[in-house]
């Protein structure tokens, strides 16, 4: 029994290498068109970590004024530290050009103050139907109290 050698369409053995990666290339039409895409986002994962991430701690930093204006420091005092650090921890980390450390810095700080100010107009909501509850008491009291002084 004789074992298959790659080279059966060839005129040479001689050429096996190049053979065995044409075959290769036959068998997986679009290994090249991957391999070309890894390598692209191999460079562009590298470029990112050089460029600086001053738009992504503007973004942060937006995210923290914007849960500071909905009330969150006082409902959601420790999301909005946490949201805080980070931020200051990301500017730190831009200032000392470690662009990596500051872009997740600050993708955390504004994830941190997107739930706080969730948190914040959840209990703004909690409060506003607690509100209306108190107020449909109030007013069952009056009608009963009326129903009761017109049947008298």
């Amino acid at each position: 029994m004789s074992q298959p050698t790659i080279a059966t369409n060839t005129a040479t053995t001689t050429t096996a290498t190049t053979i065995t990666a044409t075959t290769i290339t036959r068998a997986r039409p679009g290994a090249k068109l991957l391999c070309a895409i890894a390598a692209m986002l191999a460079l562009g994962a590298c470029a990112s970590q050089k460029t600086p991430a001053t738009a992504d701690v503007a973004v942060s930093r937006a995210a923290v004024e914007n849960a500071t204006s909905a009330g969150a420091a006082e409902l959601a005092p420790a999301e909005m530290q946490s949201a805080r650090d980070k931020l200051m921890r990301a500017n730190q980390a831009l200032a000392a050009k470690d662009y990596g450390v500051a872009r997740d810095l600050a993708n955390q700080a504004s994830v941190d103050a997107k739930l706080a100010q969730s948190k914040a107009n959840s209990a703004k909501a909690s409060n506003a139907a607690d509100e209306l509850q108190q107020s449909i008491r109030v007013l069952r009291e009056e009608l009963d109290r009326n129903s009761k002084v017109q049947q008298q």
